[in-house]
């Protein structure tokens, strides 16, 4: 068994949880409330900046150039084609450049990218890679399974997301990631392993929040 087959069967029931959560299933249906839609625009926009951060940390631990490139393409995919997404849609919401650029994170969000950043600066290249699987995977995946829907990938608001992630230049580099995993798990001893498996178990259970908390447009419980 691959190690990237082994964590996807230890997160299974949190991945299940995340295609049936209201949210991905609301984008696939074309009924998810579009305020809704709106707040996740904004928090994902803030999590893709601190995200590409990690992609540079990638670049930096690399051992190979063919490494070292993939980051870099990782990280100007992230930059200029996942965030040109997102601010297309930020005019289409009526959400201004201001607004954009003056966000502030929700705690779900600081939560998430705070451990994805200090897993990546403080741990190995395997660690990184541990840390940022499961958003670019699982996405690739709900991508795949929404894609399937009728018309979904054609809805005014939600289809372009869907295309996306559904697209084969975004599988080709959630490939990489998987295909590096395994790469950068093989001849590490089973405390090694064990350690991996913790780092992307904790970011697949942010992926659930993440969804949860925009969902439920979910700041700070209580605001100055």
């Amino acid at each position: 068994m691959k190690f990237t087959e082994r964590l996807l069967e230890h997160v299974r029931p949190i991945w299940h949880e995340n295609h049936r959560h209201p949210f991905v299933q609301g984008i696939g249906s074309g009924t998810l409330d579009k305020e809704k839609f709106r707040f996740y625009m904004i928090q994902d926009y803030l999590y893709l900046i601190e995200y590409a951060k990690v992609f540079a940390i990638g670049v930096l631990k690399a051992r190979d150039l063919s490494t070292m490139g993939k980051f870099a393409k990782l990280l100007d995919s992230t930059i200029n084609e996942e965030m040109s997404l997102h601010r297309q849609y930020a005019a289409r919401f009526g959400i201004s450049h201001e607004e954009l650029e003056t966000a502030k994170p929700s705690p779900t969000t600081l939560a998430y990218t705070h451990y994805m950043l200090h897993v990546s600066q403080n741990g190995t290249l395997a660690e990184t890679v541990a840390a940022v699987l499961p958003c670019a995977w699982s996405y690739w995946e709900i991508g795949k399974a929404l894609n399937t829907i009728e018309g979904a990938s054609e809805h005014e608001f939600y289809g372009e997301w869907i295309q996306m992630y559904a697209s084969e230049e975004f599988g080709t580099l959630a490939k990489w990631c998987i295909d590096l995993m395994d790469e950068l798990a093989e001849g590490k001893s089973e405390t090694e392993l064990h350690d991996l498996e913790e780092i992307f178990l904790n970011t697949t259970r942010f992926e659930y929040m993440f969804w949860d908390m925009a969902f439920n447009e979910a700041m700070w419980p209580i605001d100055e």
